[in-house]
């Protein structure tokens, strides 16, 4: 019988890995994390937990949890809990460099009974592909000697510890062996488990960002097809959806994030013509374009000091990965603005090599145009406040309607 010194081992301890490895050390099991990034390593030894997830502030300080950047202590973990995914190459490519990376980092220390478990998101095909790969380049077989399961992470930013526990755990493995062994390491977070093998695991993921995905592009369609009419979305939008049982639009917004913004492109790739998901890409991704343009026909952007609020790819986290904010920014500099301010209260006072966090205060009385490009709670609580400070005669683009006069484009 083989002992092992840790019962989790988890390789990326990111947004998505280090979370699922604390809760998994709430519940008694020696955990480790695997990682490159010093800073990450450093914080998670000191107890400190390096980005925005409610509630691991805390559970960090509580439970006993490390991290190291040796891969090699993974010959000392029983199940190991592979949390890079497949990025989005530029022409709608799958990279799985990311994943062959890990496989060759793991493949010297693998050994009999070790249970490899895919976490992040991943093209169709992946799981198929790590159990070929290591099959070839070892004397195990999966199944037999090894096992190998894509259980894949379906949790919101922000709200991981509660759903942690609620949501339904997919497990996708092709023997019984292997399923026995992710379900016996789920089952100690998840409510219950639902068993399917590979490439319908690695669907369901994608499908549940895609259908997302494009249900917000019809909004986003609405609201310029709207705005070609000088209608008001928003007006729209309520009655549509006013106490009538099939109102379902949901409010336009910019719709990005490093799942949803990629996911099309991995079911996508192997279509050879223009269908619904990438029609759905080019209608999300159109929209900090619409906001530019559609501003131009009512305010020359041209020597105006202009103000971006938000920067990160959704409300209320510190999370800047596939926003498409910085879109937005880069289409405003096309038209030579006097200036542009950008302000975001879940980021630091450098947002990134290119911008600083400037203070609203400082810049919000001389503001000619006005983009509120992320609906923060900060935001929304002060909105009132934000705009009576404005300048007379100040452009607002409130995509969210965060002000709620039901308006994308109003003049203070």
């Amino acid at each position: 019988m083989i002992n092992f010194k840790y019962d989790i081992g988890v390789i990326g301890i990111g947004r998505v890995g280090l979370p699922l490895a604390i809760s998994f050390a709430s519940k008694g099991l020696k955990v480790i994390g695997v990682d490159i990034d010093e800073s990450v390593i450093k914080k998670v030894n000191n107890d400190v937990f390096p980005f925005q997830e409610k509630g691991y502030d805390e559970l960090i300080k509580e439970v006993e949890i490390s991290a190291t950047n040796d891969i090699s202590i993974i010959k000392d973990v029983e199940n190991i809990i592979i949390t890079v995914g497949t990025p989005l190459n530029e022409h709608i490519e799958t990279d799985l460099s990311q994943v062959v990376r890990v496989i060759k980092s793991i493949l010297p220390f693998l050994k009999e009974r070790h249970n490899i478990i895919l976490r992040s998101t991943i093209a169709p095909g992946t799981t198929l592909f790590v159990k070929n790969y290591i099959e070839q380049k070892s004397d195990f077989i999966f199944g037999k000697d090894i096992f190998l399961s894509f259980c894949p992470e379906r949790i919101v930013e922000g709200q991981a510890m509660i759903e942690f526990e609620t949501l339904p755990q997919i497990i996708g493995s092709e023997d019984e062996e292997s399923f026995k062994k992710a379900n016996d390491v789920f089952l100690k977070l998840a409510p219950e488990t639902l068993r399917t093998n590979y490439i319908s695991a690695e669907l369901v993921k994608l499908f549940n960002n895609i259908s997302r995905y494009i249900h917000f592009s019809v909004a986003n369609q609405f609201t310029i097809i709207a705005d070609n009419y000088d209608a008001d979305i928003y007006d729209i939008i309520h009655m549509t959806n006013y106490k009538y049982p099939r109102g379902v639009i949901p409010q336009p917004g910019f719709t990005a994030g490093t799942c949803l913004r990629k996911d099309f492109g991995m079911i996508n790739e192997a279509i050879p013509y223009t269908d619904l998901l990438l029609s759905a890409w080019k209608i999300n991704e159109f929209m900090p374009k619409f906001l530019v343009e559609n501003v131009k026909k009512r305010i020359e952007i041209k020597n105006k000091i202009v103000a971006v609020l938000g920067f990160t790819f959704k409300k209320d986290v510190d999370d800047t990965r596939d926003s498409l904010i910085p879109k937005l920014v880069r289409y405003l500099e096309r038209e030579t603005p006097k200036d542009i301010f950008i302000n975001d209260p879940n980021l630091g006072e450098q947002i990134n090599n290119d911008y600083t966090n400037d203070e609203v205060n400082d810049f919000i009385s001389k503001t000619d145009i006005l983009y509120i490009g992320i609906n923060h709670k900060e935001y929304r609580n002060n909105i009132d406040l934000i705009l009576s400070n404005c300048k007379e005669g100040c452009w607002v683009v409130d995509l969210w309607n965060v002000a709620n006069k039901g308006k994308i484009f109003f003049k203070i």
